[in-house]
């Protein structure tokens, strides 16, 4: 059964611009290069510490396996993982694993 991952970060302080500047132009073109393909990406309104996205497995065996291209790559290790943590606070990031329900337009 399919099911979505819904991950929330909180951006330090005045971080944003440069937060969405590696997510939009390094983080998710990486995603989506090796296979991990996110359907959502959002920013609070009002406060300036929210983001999250939402991304989509078709069960637990490809999540795996799409899990360790992207981690466990020298590209997410050396590159993108050290610019991570100068943006957010990884301790305060949450991952919710969520299932549609029947009449949701995202399966």
């Amino acid at each position: 059964m399919a099911f979505f991952e819904l991950r929330q970060y909180q951006v330090k302080p005045g971080k944003m611009d440069a937060w969405l500047d590696l997510m939009e132009g390094e983080i998710i073109p990486f995603s989506v290069a090796t296979g991990m393909m996110p359907i959502a990406s959002f920013r609070g309104e009002e406060d300036q510490s929210v983001y999250f996205w939402i991304r989509r497995f078709e069960n637990e065996a490809e999540r795996e396996r799409l899990y360790a291209a992207f981690y466990e790559s020298d590209h997410w290790k050396q590159v993108l993982a050290p610019k991570v943590v100068e943006l957010i606070n990884r301790e305060a990031h949450q991952i919710q694993r969520v299932l549609a329900t029947r009449l949701s337009p995202i399966q």
